[in-house]
C-alpha cells in the first residue's frame, strides 16, 4: 500500500509542481545575449499567452513516466538501507536518502533529458509548425537512435551530484522537522505539520543543490536547436560564469522555491489521505526497527518521500 500511496501522491506533485518547473528551465537555459523572459511572473505569462496553458505542461509525460520506478527504487533503498543501519537517527536518514537519490539516477536522468527537451521544444509558438519529437517516449528513442545509451544518460554526472546529497538533506531535514514540530498520531494538527514540515525540507533540499541543476538543465538541453555549445560539463561551467557570472547559479531559483513547497505539500496530503482511507494510521514503525518509541513520524515520513524534489 505505501507503493501504491507514494506513486499517487507523487502524481500529484508532479501535476501541481510541473508548470513551475517549465518556467525554471526556461528560465536556466535562455540565451543571455537575446533573453526571451525578464524574470519568472514575464516567463510565465509569455509562455500561456504564446503556447497556451498547455505549454506550460509540456514534458510532463516523462516524469509521470518515471513515477512508478523512481517511487519503486527509492522506497525500497531508503528502508533497506534504514534497516541495515539499525538506528533511526537524522545521520541515517541523510545516508538513507543519499543512497536512494544515487541509484534513482538511474531512472531520473534519461526522465528528465527527455522532459527539458520536450519543455524546450516549440518556446513561443503557439502551435509548433515542425516539432522535433512526438512525446516523451519519441524523444528518448530519437535520442537513441542517434547517440546511443551515452545520448539518453546525457548530465548522468549532475544528476548524481544533484540527486545524492539532494535526497540526503531532504530526508535529514524532513526528519528533523517532524521531530521538532512533535508529530504524533494523536496530534490534530498532525497534517498540517507534516505538510509544512515536507515543503520546507523540499526548499532546504532545492537551495544545496540548485548551482548543479542549472548545469544539469543546460547541459541537457545543449544541442535542441542543432548547434551544440558544450563539449563537456566542465565547458558549460566555464561558459556560463564566463558570460553571465556567478548569478547564472541562481537562474530560475524563485520559480523553483515556489513549486517545491506545494509540490512536497501535494505530494504528503495525497499519501497520507490514501494511507488513511486504506488501512488508518499505522501504530508502530514498520519500515525500520527503531529504538526510539516515539518515532512514528519517521514511519510516516518513509511512506510519503515524493518521487523528485
Amino acid at each position: 500500500m505505501d507503493f501504491v500511496a507514494g506513486c499517487i501522491g507523487g502524481a500529484a506533485g508532479v501535476l501541481v509542481g510541473h508548470p513551475f518547473d517549465t518556467v525554471k528551465v526556461r528560465l536556466q537555459v535562455q540565451s543571455i545575449d537575446k533573453p526571451l523572459y525578464r524574470g519568472t511572473v514575464h516567463c510565465f505569462q509569455s509562455i500561456v499567452r504564446q503556447e497556451t496553458v498547455f505549454g506550460l505542461y509540456k514534458g510532463i509525460g516523462s516524469p509521470m513516466m518515471g513515477l512508478t520506478f523512481i517511487n519503486a527504487i527509492v522506497f525500497g533503498v531508503q528502508g533497506n538501507t534504514m534497516r541495515m543501519l539499525g538506528h533511526d537517527t537524522p545521520m541515517n536518514q541523510f545516508l538513507a536518502g543519499a543512497a536512494a537519490g544515487a541509484i534513482q539516477c538511474v531512472i531520473c536522468c534519461p526522465m528528465e533529458l527527455a522532459k527539458t527537451r520536450m519543455q524546450m521544444q516549440g518556446t513561443g509558438e503557439m502551435k509548433s509548425s515542425r516539432k522535433m519529437y512526438k512525446n516523451s517516449l519519441d524523444c528518448l528513442a530519437r535520442i537513441y537512435n542517434r547517440e546511443g545509451l551515452w545520448g539518453i544518460n546525457r548530465g548522468m554526472v549532475t544528476t548524481l551530484i544533484r540527486e545524492t546529497p539532494g535526497f540526503g538533506v531532504y530526508f535529514l531535514a524532513y526528519d528533523v522537522l517532524t521531530r521538532s514540530l512533535g508529530c504524533e498520531p494523536d496530534d490534530r494538527y498532525m497534517i498540517p505539520k507534516l505538510l509544512f514540515a515536507g515543503g520546507m525540507a523540499g526548499i532546504a533540499s532545492w537551495l544545496s543543490t540548485y548551482p548543479v541543476d542549472v548545469i544539469k538543465s543546460r547541459f541537457q538541453a545543449d544541442g535542441v536547436g542543432g548547434v551544440k555549445q558544450y563539449s563537456s560539463i566542465a565547458d558549460c561551467v566555464r561558459q556560463s560564469i564566463q558570460k553571465e557570472g556567478y548569478m547564472v547559479f541562481t537562474r530560475g531559483l524563485t520559480s523553483t522555491l515556489l513549486r517545491a513547497f506545494p509540490v512536497n505539500a501535494a505530494t504528503f496530503a495525497t499519501v497520507t489521505l490514501v494511507l488513511m482511507y486504506a488501512r488508518g494510521v499505522e501504530k508502530r514503525p514498520q519500515d525500520c526497527e527503531s529504538v526510539q518509541p516515539t518515532s512514528h513520524h519517521t514511519q510516516i515520513q518513509q511512506q510519503a518521500q515524493p518521487s523528485s524534489l
